[in-house]
């Protein structure tokens, strides 16, 4: 997406037509256009032809624009989980790994990002009864690495909206929910995590739908992406009437949820009230 992002700035300002830029490459205006958005795989020949015709000839520029075509073609560490991780999800995991903000609200379950193993595993069960051991711990192992995103060297931010229904719907039992809640609590304290809860006073909201997430990437150019989650695929939205809905939908959810001040405090006194000990 980034690469593609700097692919139309330099043909924008070249005054090269997506016709004439797919005719340097022997393809098409469409071929070009899903480079632009990041929705293709990059030749890193097609790139350097490219940005011939588009003028760039400083040998520096020229190398960090082929050094991404030639990162965007390597696999993600995800690709080891390929055997239980859905085409759709792998799309998902690349931009998660990429952004600057991840902006999500969640009814049913704790987000991926700030679950347990155990309650982890327990989620997993849910959709997966019937799968073998070896299995599940695969696909634990793969959330819990994906949890590694907050605590690199610059994590992007993760502002989580949860609805009091998910603290209060019990997952795997009473020892792995009452540890689920302190491990919420002690996400409260990060210094890149922002969670708030929607609780059951604050009657309907502007998220009745279900859940969704945001993501906004740290190059000006880049779109933000809406990701809904269905059963067995995903929506990934990026068109600025659908951005600005689901943008007004989560500043909602943001006001009628509880400040983040008392996240600390509502998620002790649902623990205290449910799993006392």
């Amino acid at each position: 997406m980034l690469l593609g992002a700097q692919l139309r700035r330099l043909r924008e300002g070249a005054g090269v037509s997506r016709e004439s830029a797919g005719w340097e490459i022997r393809s098409s205006e469409s071929k070009i256009s899903r480079m632009e958005l990041g929705r293709v795989g990059f030749k890193e020949r097609d790139v350097a032809d490219l940005l011939t015709l588009y003028g760039v000839t400083a040998v520096k520029e020229r190398e960090a624009l082929l050094k991404l075509a030639r990162d965007a073609n390597s696999p993600g560490w995800w690709h080891r989980y390929g055997d239980v991780l859905p085409t759709w999800f792998q799309s998902y995991l690349g931009l998660e790994a990429a952004a600057a903000l991840i902006r999500t609200y969640e009814v049913q379950f704790v987000p991926g990002l700030l679950q347990t193993p155990e309650y982890a595993r327990a989620v997993i069960l849910l959709g997966h009864p019937g799968a073998p051991t070896a299995e599940l711990d695969r696909r634990v192992n793969l959330r819990m690495e994906r949890q590694r995103v907050l605590r690199r060297g610059d994590p992007p931010q993760l502002w989580a909206v949860l609805d009091e229904a998910a603290l209060r719907r019990p997952i795997g039992g009473v020892e792995v929910m009452r540890a689920q809640f302190d491990a919420l609590i002690e996400a409260t304290a990060l210094p890149r995590v922002r969670l708030q809860i929607v609780p059951f006073d604050a009657g309907g909201h502007a998220a009745a739908s279900g859940a969704f997430s945001i993501l906004r990437f740290g190059d000006e150019d880049l779109p933000d992406i809406v990701y809904i989650e269905q059963l067995t695929s995903a929506i990934y939205l990026d068109k600025r009437d659908d951005l600005d809905y689901y943008a007004v939908a989560m500043e909602r959810l943001c006001v009628e949820a509880a400040p983040p001040e008392r996240t600390r405090e509502l998620l002790t006194r649902i623990r205290d009230e449910l799993y006392p000990g």
